[in-house]
């Protein structure tokens, strides 16, 4: 088999007969030209065709969708707009009134809208729990159980999920899993391999790299993805074809930047771990972290560009307050939300992300923590990230 480097420069992609562009072009067209009425509807009735109706696909998302799937082991992907339309398409494609989802207490933000909010809406019912307990998952999912839903490690705590473990509990009891593959990236760690059914990523963040493009992917077996696309065709969260080539050029560099990232996500977490002025730092790749071992086996690319740290102080609102002034001092890492991209983000999540969550939910999450910033590693050199970090943090 090929390797990653080779695959995003070569990936396996249909071509036609004759010379082919050596950069695909972008196929800015909303509809396509049908040969013939016969065809036109045999077109028309299929899954999936790419050269009919934008909506229903086009050869700039065909390429993409090819590329991730790979990338994940999958038989097959739809890409959509947003990452969050990803989530929702893999979700509510899967569930019906009198079912049960089983889900953490953290997640993405519009995630935990979506599962604690909006699934009950429409006779849903939902048990979140603990994700670093197996107990309580096995615990909870039951026999109306439809589909469980996880996201490791999650944001912003960095909190893993046993997938293998989730995995199995939900082959059991015939329940759909989901797992959120973002914070992670499939370069770092496999779902599909543990027996996760259904991978869903914001592709907005590491596969497209460059903080210019909003899309989401859903991977899987032909037979899941087929109802997420019908999903899609409905509902309509189109990926345009622009998004989809600057996505599928942010591709190409996908295993160079993550290589890069994960290198120098270690060594700044490293780093913080021994600043003053910084109480704790959450990060998988850290033998300090509670899960490090679970992460090691989970995750045998790396660690992600990801990571959290808690600035210190004697109260609550003097570590809000700390944290706010790192926010102000800092000039080289951008204060932005989002991640993935090829330059250093850091952000507030209480304030910034998850300001549309209860203060209960908050603290089942674990972002209760006013004191708690995010960063989102990029391409500079790890000492200079570091070095701005800390000037910021102990001035």
């Amino acid at each position: 088999m090929r390797s990653i480097d080779t695959l995003l420069q070569h990936p396996n992609v249909v071509t036609g007969v004759g010379g082919e562009p050596v950069s695909q072009p972008v196929y800015q067209s909303s509809t396509y030209i049908l040969p013939s009425p016969e065809l036109g509807a045999e077109i028309a009735a299929g899954y999936h065709p790419q050269r009919y109706y934008t909506r229903y696909g086009s050869p700039n998302v065909a390429r993409i969708e090819s590329i991730i799937a790979d990338l994940e082991g999958a038989d097959c992907a739809v890409a959509v707009g947003s990452g969050m339309a990803a989530i929702a398409a893999a979700v509510l494609s899967n569930v019906r009134a009198g079912d049960h989802v089983v889900a953490q207490t953290a997640h993405y933000t519009a995630a935990l809208t979506l599962i604690s909010e909006w699934l009950p809406r429409i006779g849903v019912t939902v048990t979140q729990v603990d994700q670093s307990d197996i107990e309580a998952f096995r615990q909870a999912i039951g026999a109306k159980t439809r589909l469980v839903y996880t996201e490791t490690p999650t944001n912003p705590t960095m909190t893993l999920t046993d997938l293998d473990a989730v995995a199995a509990l939900g082959r059991k009891h015939g329940a759909v899993v989901v797992t959120d593959n973002t914070f992670a990236s499939s370069f770092n760690q496999r779902p599909h391999g543990l027996g996760v059914d259904l991978v869903v990523h914001s592709a907005t963040k590491y596969l497209n790299g460059h903080s210019d493009v909003t899309a989401g992917v859903v991977t899987g077996a032909r037979s899941l993805v087929e109802p997420v696309w019908e999903y899609a065709r409905v509902h309509g969260p189109v990926l345009h074809p622009m998004e989809a080539w600057l996505l599928g050029r942010g591709l190409k560099t996908y295993a160079l930047r993550m290589r890069r990232q994960n290198e120098a996500a270690l060594l700044v977490a490293k780093g913080l771990s021994k600043v003053s002025g910084i109480a704790k730092v959450h990060y998988p790749g850290l033998a300090t972290h509670p899960q490090h071992q679970l992460a090691r086996r989970q995750m045998p690319g790396g660690f992600s560009g990801m990571l959290s740290f808690e600035v210190d102080g004697a109260t609550a609102e003097a570590r809000f307050e700390h944290a706010q002034g790192v926010l102000r001092r800092v000039r080289l890492c951008t204060s932005a939300v989002s991640l993935g991209g090829t330059e250093t983000l850091i952000t507030h999540p209480a304030s910034m992300i998850f300001s549309h969550q209860s203060s209960n939910q908050l603290v089942a999450a674990g972002i209760v923590e006013p004191g708690l910033l995010r960063l989102s590693i990029g391409l500079e050199d790890h000492q200079d990230i570091l070095d701005d970090l800390i000037a910021a943090t102990t001035a």
